[in-house]
């Protein structure tokens, strides 16, 4: 039996919003198949909605909660009619994270899913994290189960986006853990030289390593502290940026490069990773890229732009069509969570 699913991610480095639209079947094992996937890039007005939501008042954020989730069923409408999809299943919808303060037990993503479910009249599973955090969890990382179900031929799968994360088996157990911050960083620095994004790491080329600022970057405590753990913005305000005042803005590239790859070299050294599979926007970093093969002797995996672009949304479309099914779509060694269980609520 086959199920055809959409799948939404919004990250933390707002480039835009993912749409994966792929068909799931299950014999042995799982297989999937992307069908058609697409980012749609924020107005600069959602941009700056999206950007500044943590400031907002209350009503404010409840009132952003609502609309976002009718931009969210509009995207799916024109994305069907652009590429002619006759049958869905269901909507998976991540939404986009504003808070995230698992130790409070509490984390937000808006984007509300029975707002999606009526502008498309198609089933959406949504607010994947909150039980998970109400569990004991990090509610993060999520995507793990995906790498147990569709991508086990790897030792490990790497995700560079808005924060590295990475998931792995160990002693039979998948594992999953956030390393370091990557794209929400390196685009910051980047849009002060005019630029989203630091394209192929060639700002970062131009600086120099800060050895001071570096050193600094690499005694963080969270660098220290046992998995299970996982990262937001607040930890970037907090302890990152900071650090990157008054530092020319080429040497904070090249610094804050050099301290992601060390970051997630010592990790994949540590566990002896055979060969890994590396995803998201940061994959297309030539200059990171280097930058850990340099540091590692791990066989650098990087697929076709499809599944770098799109492996996020895959599998919460993924995580979606286990929840309609009520099989387990999160998994407590990854999270740390009191058990394994099946999240997500259904509109």
């Amino acid at each position: 039996m086959k199920t055809l699913a959409i799948g939404l991610m919004s990250g933390t480095s707002l480039d835009g919003l993912d749409i994966c639209f792929a068909e799931f079947k299950k014999k042995e094992q799982w297989a999937f198949r992307i069908i058609k996937s697409e980012t749609i890039s924020y107005s600069t007005d959602w941009e700056n909605k999206l950007r500044n939501s943590i400031h907002l008042s209350a009503p404010d954020l409840l009132a952003l909660n609502s609309e976002y989730g009718f931009y969210l069923g509009k995207q799916v409408k024109e994305f069907t009619t652009r590429h002619q999809l006759e049958h869905i299943d269901l909507i998976a919808s991540h939404g986009h994270t504003i808070f995230h303060q698992p130790q409070r037990k509490f984390t937000l993503q808006i984007g509300d899913g029975r707002a999606i479910k009526l502008e498309t009249n198609v089933p959406v599973i949504y607010d994947f994290r909150s039980q998970d955090v109400l569990m004991e969890g990090n509610g993060a990382p999520l995507v793990p189960i995906g790498d147990e179900l569709l991508f086990s031929e790897y030792g490990a799968c790497l995700n560079l986006g808005g924060f590295s994360n990475i998931s792995l088996k160990l002693n039979d157990k998948r594992i999953a853990f956030d390393i370091a911050p990557v794209n929400i960083v390196l685009n910051h620095l980047a849009q002060q030289l005019d630029k989203n994004f630091d394209e192929n790491g060639n700002l970062a080329r131009k600086g120099k390593v800060n050895e001071i600022l570096l050193n600094q970057l690499n005694s963080l405590d969270f660098y220290k502290q046992q998995h299970p753990k996982s990262l937001g913005i607040e930890w970037c305000n907090e302890h990152i940026f900071p650090k990157l005042t008054n530092i020319d803005t080429f040497d904070s590239l090249a610094t804050f490069t050099e301290h992601v790859a060390q970051q997630i070299s010592a990790v994949i050294n540590q566990n002896n990773i055979k060969d890994i599979l590396i995803t998201g926007g940061g994959a297309f970093n030539a200059f990171l890229i280097e930058k850990i093969k340099e540091k590692t002797t791990s066989e650098i995996i990087i697929p076709e732009k499809d599944i770098v672009e799109y492996k996020e949304a895959l599998i919460f479309a993924f995580m979606g069509v286990l929840r309609i099914q009520n099989e387990m779509n999160v998994l407590s060694s990854t999270t740390g969570s009191t058990s394994n269980h099946s999240s997500g609520i259904i509109a």
